[in-house]
């Protein structure tokens, strides 16, 4: 078995891709040659001093190069089935100005270099690995190629033979070279392919940064769907139940009237444990998503939740146009918590929430007259200011807190309604 594994690694396996690679390799000399006409043509007309004639070898060259990219592009997908990364597109439209921001562009410059100065030395390489392969083909055949002599053409000198033998172990030295030198040309075409053919490093940030925004958008909205399905589990589900057995315990209480003592204060007891349990799943309910952001929007559930708290809040809602429900439900609980936040720690006779769509920027602002003080900076000062900036921050927005000593404190929160 370690033999056979042996001979696998040794005489097969270097040429399992070695005719797709060398297929690659011929290919891509006549692409890589096409430009050197041009250039020839640039040094004479400069050598014989015709200015007239100089530019017309550099516009022809512009206007090949795209057409030698595809050429390239298609040569690496028919052959080896990969398909070169493609730059960031320089903006639709025909008219001038996307005809000048094609020509000053990165993207046509370094392919130019690719096919006119890094295409050249590649023709070179090509054209020695093509040669090894020839050779190597031609020499480990050489018996072949005297077997198929006339007669009275062979040689049947003994020294010739020896030669012969010597031609045919070279010739199998190069056949067994050719793959590697096959291979380390094809990575070395594909790597200037892919850094001057393709994206540059900023366009692949770029496009890198989009992607993760992209993907984290993606698991924002997955968040909030399932925040929404747990809502409406617990409110269709544990919510009802616990209603359900309230009522019940309620119309023992009312109805079953000669219980012993004992047995009422447990029955008054359950009851009044069920309606609290009720209370706090109205609030985790709430907390969760509540549905009333969903069906209304944020003006009403905003109002709700100014309602519940004792103090006066005055709500202000202006927005034509609904932002997405990730970004509204970020507004709803930046608001939520940092009215809960006035409650507990501002000592505030009254707050103002204003929520204003300006643009495709949401602007959310929540003012209070209260102390003051409060500390952005501070991770367990207990005002959970930082928790509300990652919030806002999960979704690209801006959060700003301004709490001088003796009041009053304003957070003011930006959230992008870009679609």
């Amino acid at each position: 078995m370690q033999l056979t594994t042996w001979l696998q690694l040794v005489l097969v396996r270097p040429f399992r891709r070695a005719g797709h690679r060398t297929a690659l390799v011929a290919a891509g000399l006549p692409l890589h040659l096409a430009v050197v006409p041009l250039w020839l043509w640039l040094l004479g007309t400069m050598a014989a001093l015709v200015p007239a004639l100089t530019p017309l070898p550099v516009l022809l060259t512009l206007v090949v190069t795209p057409l030698l990219t595809v050429g390239q592009r298609r040569r690496y997908q028919a052959l080896v089935g990969k398909d070169l990364p493609r730059p960031a597109a320089p903006g639709p439209g025909r008219n001038w100005k996307s005809a000048v921001r094609r020509l000053t562009g990165q993207a046509l410059w370094r392919q130019v270099c690719y096919h006119a100065v890094a295409g050249p030395l590649l023709a070179v390489l090509d054209l020695a690995v093509l040669a090894v392969w020839a050779t190597a083909l031609v020499a480990a055949s050489i018996y072949v190629w005297i077997w198929a002599l006339p007669p009275q053409w062979r040689v049947t000198d003994l020294g010739y033979t020896t030669q012969a033998a010597y031609i045919t172990a070279g010739g199998l030295a190069l056949l067994f070279l050719g793959p590697r030198l096959t291979s380390a040309l094809v990575r070395l075409d594909t790597r200037a392919a892919e850094v001057l053919l393709g994206p540059s490093r900023t366009e692949k940030l770029a496009r890198r940064v989009a992607d993760l925004a992209e993907s984290r958008a993606g698991a924002l909205d997955a968040a909030d769907a399932e925040r929404r399905r747990i809502e409406r589990d617990l409110h269709d589900g544990a919510q009802q139940r616990l209603v359900s057995l309230a009522v019940n315990l309620g119309l023992a209480r009312s109805t079953l009237g000669d219980l012993p003592e004992d047995a009422r204060k447990v029955i008054d007891e359950a009851h009044r444990e069920a309606k609290e349990a009720i209370a706090e799943l109205n609030n985790l309910v709430r907390g969760l998503h509540p549905a009333v952001l969903e069906d209304r929007g944020l003006d009403a559930a905003l109002s709700g939740v100014a309602a519940r708290l004792p103090i006066p809040v005055h709500v202000a809602v202006d927005m034509p146009q609904r932002p997405s429900p990730t970004v509204e439900a970020v507004a709803y609980f930046v608001v939520s918590e940092a009215l809960t936040n006035v409650v507990k720690h501002a000592r505030a006779t009254r707050a103002d929430v204003t929520v204003e769509r300006i643009g495709e920027t949401l602007l959310v602002v929540v003012a209070d007259d209260g102390a003051g003080g409060a500390d952005f900076a501070a991770a367990g000062g207990g005002t959970g200011l930082a928790g509300l900036a990652k919030r806002v921050a999960s979704v690209d927005g801006t959060f700003s807190c301004r709490s001088p000593a003796g009041g009053p404190t304003v957070i003011t929160v930006e959230l992008p309604c870009a679609p």
